[in-house]
């Protein structure tokens, strides 16, 4: 009797103590709940950024003085070829049954419209680009060669722009530079939002030849141009303008595809040629887009980077910031550690049993897998992983107290955001603007690709920092094959990754490497949709310093 009442002892003492931990890890599970009920969505047989969420993620602040949203931003349609600002391909070419969903005219252009003839907004553009009013000189000025000047492309995404001026004014340094703002819309809520900045020095530029002002004629689409899908050898004897230029695969110009390209190099011409303020400028020139975020540390990031570039000399042209996060899934990636170099193959077998071991927790009991991360003896086993390093993923952004580096030849699809680069490499590129403004292919990091490897006597060479600096945000639009999308989720996502890598930011040192490759860099073939004359007289005229801008 007696073992029988210890050993029901024993049992009820076993059973509260199971009920004890279980109701605690429950307990502690409602916090992160929120982490199981974003489910994963795959995008071209891809997955999109990591499902990583925390409830003290916060929806980012918009900034004062807005109250509307804007239409929203497409995400890059290829993992090797993200196309910026372009619009949508299929089969390497522009989709003709889709139009840009940013490029609708909203409906404060709407109103404006009502309000503006097309002759006043020329007027408006023309005065603009003449005053080059910069706007807080007199409280963060001058310009010095140690400035560094951020050129931002604008189309008409107000919201995902809302975003980008919130991530530079909470950067460090940021009252040292100066913010150029390039526009192809003329739009009141754009224009208060930019000149609502109050961090920095603001200059507002707008590209003269958009398609907003030439809605029936070039560089818009007139009603004399050939459709996109017409046959030549039936349009050669019709009267349609253009009918002796189709691109590379037969196809006809479709003005809504021309206008980034043309839209990037005219800004470029503008700001290292014809901007007053910059005629004697020798310093930094920063490119980015209104899709794009930046961490705090971007600026000090970057300027380590020019230290290393000075030690390099003429062995780097452009610094890269930036890099795509949208193959960024922690459980499809963690199960690439198996063909990982960077990981010792010891440490990359534990890492895989760790795992799996959570896994198949998860399959039994959602929830809990995530509390095990917390336990002391998994937890350690994981972090040694890293060495010291945070690697965001196997393989993939790399962070580190002693930021990692590596320099290699420029490639389109990787390169392409956040570049850095001053007048000397401008110089180069400018050389070769024919070879630009001909190549048949309406993006400009393809044509600028083309230059590098058929026009420059030495290829273009990058210095890319292994953890990004500069992320890219726009996931709505032509390129989001659902029928609903939500911006604010891909900022979430992103602050958690920020959040994760925050302590690895201002780093004290670079290391930088070469990355040595054997495999020769080949242009894939052009994408097309520039093979009309007049899209390559009108880009070669960008260069053109006499040339009269409007």
């Amino acid at each position: 009797m007696r073992i029988r009442k210890l050993s029901c002892l024993k049992f009820t003492i076993l059973t509260g103590f199971a009920i004890f931990i279980v109701i605690n890890i429950k307990s502690v599970g409602e916090d992160e709940q929120n982490l199981q009920a974003e489910e994963e969505h795959p995008e071209n047989g891809k997955r999109n950024i990591a499902n990583l969420r925390t409830k003290d993620t916060d929806i980012l602040e918009s900034v004062p003085v807005q109250s509307s949203q804007s239409k929203e931003k497409p995400d890059p349609a290829e993992s090797e070829a993200a196309d910026s600002l372009a619009g949508e391909r299929i089969n390497e070419l522009p989709n003709p049954l889709s139009s840009r969903e940013d490029s609708q005219v909203n409906q404060s252009q709407d109103k404006q419209k009502s309000q503006l003839s097309l002759k006043d907004i020329l007027e408006k553009l023309k005065e603009a680009n003449k005053a080059q009013i910069i706007h807080n000189e007199s409280l963060f000025g001058p310009i010095t060669n140690d400035t560094i000047v951020i050129v931002v492309q604008v189309h008409d995404r107000i919201k995902y722009l809302r975003h980008l001026i919130k991530s530079l004014s909470l950067a460090a340094g940021i009252d040292q530079t100066l913010l150029i703002f390039s526009h192809d819309v003329w739009d009141e809520q754009l224009n208060n939002l930019v000149r609502s900045i109050d961090f920095a020095q603001v200059l507002q530029i707008f590209y003269p030849f958009s398609l907003q002002t030439h809605t029936n004629t070039f560089p818009g689409e007139s009603s004399r141009d050939c459709p996109r899908d017409a046959k030549v050898h039936r349009v050669i004897s019709s009267k349609c303008t253009n009918s002796a230029w189709p691109d590379i695969h037969g196809h006809y110009r479709e003005a809504k595809f021309t206008q980034t390209k043309h839209h990037w190099w005219w800004k470029a011409n503008q700001v290292f040629h014809n901007l007053q303020a910059l005629k004697d400028f020798q310093g930094y020139f920063l490119f980015l887009e209104e899709d794009h975020y930046a961490s705090e540390d971007f600026l000090h990031v970057l300027k380590l980077m020019i230290n290393e570039k000075n030690n390099f000399g003429s062995q780097v042209d452009i610094l890269c910031l930036g890099t795509y996060l949208r193959k960024f899934n922690f459980r499809a990636n963690s199960k690439q550690t198996r063909g990982d170099p960077i990981m010792p193959s010891r440490e990359r077998q534990r890492h895989e049993r760790r795992l799996n071991a959570i896994q198949d927790v998860e399959k039994s009991s959602p929830g809990i897998s995530r509390q095990l991360l917390w336990v002391s003896e998994i937890l350690s086993s994981v972090l040694n992983v890293f060495n010291k390093d945070l690697y965001l993923w196997p393989g993939g952004p790399r962070y580190s107290k002693r930021q990692k580096a590596e320099v290699s030849e420029w490639i389109s699809s990787k390169h392409n955001m956040g570049m850095a680069f001053t007048r000397t490499e401008w110089n180069k590129m400018v050389a070769c603007s024919s070879s630009f403004c001909k190549y048949d292919d309406y993006n400009w990091d393809w044509s600028l690709q083309h230059v590098s490897l058929n026009c420059m006597q030495e290829k273009l060479q990058v210095m890319m920092v292994k953890g990004p600096r500069v992320f890219h945000i726009g996931e709505c639009g032509v390129h989001h094959k659902k029928s609903h999308c939500d911006s604010d989720s891909v900022i979430e996502k992103l602050k958690t990754i920020i959040k994760t890598a925050n302590k690895y930011f201002f780093p004290d040192s670079l290391s930088v490497s070469r990355l040595n490759t054997k495999k020769k860099t080949k242009l894939k073939k052009a994408n097309g949709g520039w093979g009309d004359k007049r899209d390559h007289w009108l880009c070669m005229n960008f260069t053109l310093s006499s040339f009269n801008m409007l």
